[in-house]
């Protein structure tokens, strides 16, 4: 374990353009659970697809009900030491910027400036016509006083979290930046990702393809770990915390 640290660190040492990617594995040491693992969200429920959403009350009231349940815990959250360490890289000019799979915001909370949200965020709502916002807490007081439709008090549009949901598209200028720095890296971090779910898990055949190094740190394996140039399976806060003492 020690060798694969001095080895992160040298490479993030020689990086001229380092990012990081993350997935749930990053979150789930501050207690927010996987949605795909053993009694996560999507084993539970089956998700509401997006074309249902819009057409269907009962699927919107569905929506909501699964949001009450799950938001609570990431209202709560907060940022963990891996998080922590992804803000220090960046703020000491060692990472150009992070893309995130997750939902919850803590990259921001933890002070990463650049997080390019490529599933959006659970932490804001939105009117899916004239984009007016709140935030997600004074959403939830209103599901927990018992309300189940929610439109819009300005223009009557439906209201919806800001997370991409099932059959609903990435937008296209996040997607854009996001592959712009896969295109652009010569060092790419995954992290905490199973590296299945597309088209977030093409980024670092992108990276790898345009030749940068490829450093895969997650606790199980992934489908792309034959094509790393390290991988590190161990807990995500201690082992980026070690980096961050190397690079001192």
């Amino acid at each position: 374990m020690s060798d694969s640290i001095s080895r992160l660190a040298a490479m993030i040492r020689e990086a001229k353009k380092a990012i990081a990617f993350t997935g749930a594995g990053i979150s789930t040491e501050s207690g927010i659970d996987d949605f795909r693992s053993p009694g996560g969200v999507w084993t539970r429920h089956q998700p509401v697809m997006f074309d249902d959403f819009l057409r269907d009350p009962d699927e919107r009231r569905r929506f909501w009900r699964m949001r009450r349940e799950m938001l609570p815990t990431m209202l709560a959250a907060q940022p963990n030491a891996g998080h922590f360490a992804l803000a220090k890289l960046e703020s000491d000019g060692r990472l150009d910027g992070l893309i995130t799979q997750n939902i919850d915001e803590l990259h921001q909370k933890a002070g990463s400036r650049r997080v390019v949200e490529i599933h959006g965020t659970a932490m804001k709502v939105h009117c899916l016509d004239c984009d007016k916002r709140w935030p997600a807490g004074e959403i939830q007081a209103r599901l927990d006083a018992g309300e189940e439709e929610f439109t819009c008090d300005a223009c009557g549009g439906l209201l919806k979290s800001m997370t991409v949901s099932f059959g609903q598209g990435i937008p296209p200028a996040v997607w854009q930046e996001a592959a712009a720095l896969a295109r652009t890296c010569d060092l790419f971090l995954s992290i905490g990702s199973s590296l299945v779910v597309q088209p977030a898990a093409a980024l670092p055949e992108t990276a790898r393809r345009r030749g940068a190094r490829l450093v895969i740190i997650n606790r199980d394996a992934t489908p792309l770990d034959e094509i790393a140039d390290l991988v590190i399976q161990a807990p995500i806060g201690h082992t980026l915390g070690s980096v961050i003492d190397h690079l001192k």
